[in-house]
């Protein structure tokens, strides 16, 4: 990070490439990942970390992309929903989403499987009670959830991991 002219050079590893910005530094990640990084499957819903829509991952965690700053995730590592699938090829988790009708609107499916990945990778035990509690402030207006926790536990059960 460098300081000019009012803004912060920050980069960050998106997906698995480096990319670098420039931001004032109260520019929100959410911002950051759409304005500089043309990360546009980062959506923007509440702004105050309540929705879950703009949740990504910063180092493997869980993390409201309106509710950090871009430069708390310099020099880290972002996973967007964009880093599950191979090609056109969809992860396991993406497909169980399919399969069970958990994405319908869309607008909440980036922050449902960014969160719903954590939860893959923290080795707990993903029963549905588990899924529930984990993706806790991640609202759906359209599917009323059962379809979202059923695919996250059809995915845990078929080892997947993205």
């Amino acid at each position: 990070m460098t300081e000019a002219m009012g803004s912060v050079e920050t980069t960050i590893v998106l997906n698995g490439a480096e990319v670098t910005g420039h931001a004032p530094a109260d520019t929100t990640l959410l911002r950051w990942l759409r304005e500089q990084a043309h990360a546009y499957e980062v959506k923007e819903g509440c702004n105050e970390g309540t929705c879950g829509t703009c949740t990504v991952l910063v180092d493997g965690r869980a993390t409201t992309g309106c509710t950090t700053l871009a430069v708390q995730a310099a020099g880290g590592e972002v996973e967007t929903s964009v880093s599950l699938s191979e090609g056109d090829e969809l992860s396991p988790l993406q497909a169980s989403f399919w399969e069970h009708g958990a994405a319908q609107c869309g607008f909440c499916t980036q922050g449902m499987l960014m969160s719903a990945v954590e939860l893959l990778r923290s080795g707990e035990d993903v029963t549905p009670a588990s899924v529930r509690e984990h993706l806790h402030g991640n609202l759906c207006r359209c599917t009323g959830y059962q379809a979202i926790v059923d695919a996250v536990v059809r995915a845990a059960s078929e080892g997947a991991t993205r």
